[in-house]
């Protein structure tokens, strides 16, 4: 029988969480896990696997409770969909308690080609993402709360793209009120139908 463990791994996740979200998957060395994690390697591994393995269960985590694109979707409209998504961002990515920027994005930016299967997750993850966006907006176009020329793959791509900016921006200093007035720009050209 084996001994039991000594720590607790949904604290140990959470840790590991903050310092991937702070210096990405690179930035962040097997030494700085197990310190923050408060274990050993050979727990690590034991419990995570390796350091990709508790990557990908960490941005499940953030995801989880950081980013739960269900909710948004599930909004009245194309456009409280999209309002709720940017201001949501922004309060993400400048908030008091956690690291500034997006896990997702700042992972993604700086990988080597050792870490190139954690670029791939990251991109695929950013693609299910876009691709729940379009079908929300087909539908919303279906239903006439988009205008009939409306491309929905167009504007998830826009607002994938807005969001990733504002990740950056926020990761590089920029305020909270500064990328509320970035969100709100961007709402100002969100396409409304036209009534007859």
């Amino acid at each position: 029988m084996g001994r039991p463990r000594e720590f607790d791994v949904d604290t140990a996740l959470v840790r590991a969480l903050e310092l991937f979200w702070r210096h990405g998957y690179e930035g962040t060395s097997l030494s700085d896990l197990t310190e923050a994690m408060g274990i050993n390697r050979p727990s690590l591994y034991a419990t995570f696997g390796s350091k990709e393995a508790l990557f990908r269960k960490a941005l499940d985590l953030y995801f989880e409770r950081y980013a739960p694109i269900d909710a948004i979707l599930g909004e009245p409209t194309a456009r409280a969909v999209v309002e709720r998504m940017l201001f949501e961002v922004v309060l993400l990515n400048t908030g008091v308690s956690t690291p500034h920027g997006c896990l997702g994005t700042v992972g993604a930016l700086a990988c080597s080609s050792a870490a190139e299967p954690i670029r791939r997750d990251l991109i695929a993850r950013r693609a299910q993402n876009q691709e729940l966006l379009r079908q929300r907006f087909e539908k919303a176009k279906a239903s006439g709360d988009l205008p009939a020329d409306a491309n929905p793959a167009d504007l998830a791509f826009y607002m994938i793209t807005v969001a990733q900016g504002i990740a950056v921006q926020a990761a590089s200093g920029a305020s909270r009120e500064q990328l509320r007035r970035v969100a709100e720009l961007a709402l100002r050209g969100w396409p409304t139908p036209r009534h007859e």
